[in-house]
């Protein structure tokens, strides 16, 4: 259908059955029930969002928003547009048109470029406005479908969005452009600041929050360049760039987020560290890390979002299979010795122990923590954070806890002989100590040790076993697809197992992209693990000079398997694909 031969008019609910019955998606009998139900009733819905509430299925799939608005579009001869917020430059968009006139005509802009203008519509048969915009503008104009109910949301949101950063910028527009040592010197002299808690500002960080709740960020970044502010969010370990925001409302933001947290605004040439409480648009509590950093532009602001609920998540879900779980909870089940988890930043080393304590945080026990910071606030749990300002460090506080008659110490990190030896030290005198270190598998812990200047009978005799650990992207649900195993990556499995003689399977996963992935083809990450036992054998190969390729065979011989071994049963199991694997695992052997 050519909607140019079409007359001027709002859809109609008539029209709209009468298509997806000629189309086949909906039977005669429940378009003609319908019809009759809404004379009776009438309403002000659009159409496209009455039927969508019917939930009829057409093929097995749910005849939901979506798919009727891009049923729709096609029918029509128009584009399908899902509104991503993220990625839609709100600022340009609304110098395309006044809000009053985007609602009058329920269109919303979309995309500016220096020849055309996409707009959304859920109205494609509305066109009185086209060629007033194309007259005024002076650019084509490219029309596309999106859900009504999507379009009604935006356009107050972005509108409004809009409004309150021209508005910050109008106020704080003084230093927009200067560099940042200029501005040192000027905000120096003057002592003048933005208002922090001008509304406009308020409105700005609630909704980059609120959308970054939304998306499943763990980390935002608030970056200043030469011109422009920067704002990037981490989602499931990869980072999207999703805005730009001009320099002096970035800096009014950062000084917002600096005030909620409880940090000096003034200070802006050494880094800070903060955190702030608040809740999702659902009214579940959400903890952000702060952490500020002088750079050449200006204040870079980076906000880690810790979720509760990860203190509540069991090990199935972190990704332990039961093997997994079994040798992990044979260490942490010992009433004395060090257990040590092991890694890169960002690997879910203290996601892991989190929830280790939190089982082991009975009311018989005392648990006790120093952490620098202390990551996310657990009431069952006696936590305490390293001060270097007053000289209290891992070692300090590990021998302040000792008096303070603990069952079991999480100590945030060792990284250094003095850590190692208290962390010894209550091991000995009869606690449990969880711990992490930063090395690339289980037995690289021991040689780390030794190079700290532990002894090796010390080790043997106080650690219980370690894990390595990292965070693989697992595939949506939603969109993940099977296809036969190909020669090449045939290769690449059998290159990754071995060798260790695992199965070959005969088909794989494969990420493709989708509405409720943002097109990434991944949902989540899960945990793959290498739990190494100190057993009696294990203790024998452990000297002054440790050979660890022996230590890394006897764990291998007693049931170790290696991280891209727990990878590929991870791809074997449909749960990730072989690239994140080869990506993230290590290679398992001495090369």
């Amino acid at each position: 259908m050519n909607d140019k031969t079409v007359h001027e008019h709002r859809l109609t609910l008539v029209e709209l059955l009468d298509g997806l019955v000629a189309d086949g998606m909906v039977d005669q009998a429940d378009a003609d029930a319908l019809k009759a139900e809404r004379r009776l009733h009438g309403g002000k819905l659009h159409p496209l969002v009455v039927i969508a509430d019917q939930k009829w299925r057409h093929q097995g799939r749910v005849l939901n928003l979506e798919a009727l608005t891009e049923w729709f579009a096609g029918r029509c001869g128009l584009d399908y547009l899902h509104i991503d917020p993220l990625k839609i430059d709100f600022t340009g968009v609304a110098e395309v048109m006044s809000s009053a006139y985007a609602a009058r005509f329920g269109i919303l802009p979309v995309q500016v470029t220096t020849r055309d203008v996409v707009i959304a519509t859920a109205e494609p048969y509305v066109r009185e406005w086209e060629a007033e915009l194309k007259h005024i503008l002076r650019k084509d104009i490219r029309r596309v479908m999106a859900s009504p109910q999507d379009i009604a949301r935006y356009l107050v949101e972005f509108f409004n969005l809009a409004k309150s950063v021209k508005k910050a910028v109008a106020k704080g527009d003084v230093t927009a452009g200067v560099s940042s040592f200029e501005q040192l010197v000027e905000l120096g002299k003057g002592n003048r600041q933005y208002d922090a808690n001008d509304q406009h500002i308020v409105h700005i960080v609630d909704w980059l929050w609120q959308y970054a709740f939304d998306q499943r960020a763990s980390d935002i970044h608030i970056e200043p360049r030469r011109d422009l502010g920067i704002v990037r969010f981490r989602i499931d370990g990869v980072l999207h760039q999703v805005y730009q925001i001009p320099m002096a409302v970035m800096n009014a933001m950062t000084s917002r987020i600096k005030l909620l947290g409880r940090m000096d605004v003034i200070e802006k040439r050494r880094p800070q560290d903060g955190r702030v409480k608040t809740r999702t648009p659902g009214g579940q509590e959400v903890e952000l890390r702060l952490s500020t950093l002088p750079t050449a532009f200006g204040e870079k602001l980076v906000m880690r979002i810790f979720d509760p609920e990860v203190l509540v998540r069991d090990f199935r879900s972190l990704g332990f299979s039961e093997e997994d779980q079994a040798r992990w909870q044979q260490m942490t089940g010992s009433p004395n010795g060090i257990v040590l988890v092991t890694g890169p930043t960002g690997s879910g080393k203290t996601t892991t122990l989190y929830t280790t304590l939190k089982q082991l945080a009975t009311p018989e026990v005392n648990v006790c923590t120093i952490e620098d910071p202390i990551e996310m606030i657990e009431s069952s749990f006696n936590q305490m954070q390293v001060n270097p300002a007053i000289e209290l460090g891992f070692a300090d506080g590990v021998r302040a806890l000792m008096r303070q008659d603990p069952d079991i110490v999480m100590i945030g990190e060792i990284r250094d002989l003095e850590t190692a030896e208290m962390a010894i030290q209550a091991a000995l005198t009869g606690h449990l100590v969880l711990s992490t270190l930063h090395t690339n598998d289980a037995a690289s812990a021991i040689t780390r040790l030794l190079d700290l200047g532990v002894p090796a009978y010390l080790i043997n005799s106080t650690l219980l076993g370690v894990m390595a650990q990292r965070l693989v992207r697992t595939l949506c649900p939603h969109c993940k697809k099977t296809a036969p195993i190909t020669d090449e990556e045939r290769n690449a499995w059998r290159s990754l197992v071995a060798p260790w003689k695992a199965g070959e399977p005969t088909h794989l996963h494969h990420a493709v992209g989708c509405l409720e992935c943002r097109m990434t083809g991944y949902s989540g990450r899960v945990g793959i693990y290498e739990i190494l036992l100190n057993s009696p054998d294990v203790r024998r190969q452990v000297k002054p000079v440790t050979e660890i390729p022996r230590v890394r065979e006897q764990g291998f011989r007693e049931g170790m398997r290696p991280l891209r071994i727990s990878g590929a049963l991870k791809v074997a199991q449909g749960v990730t694909t072989l690239e994140e694997i080869i990506k993230v695992a290590p290679p398992s052997d001495d090369e």
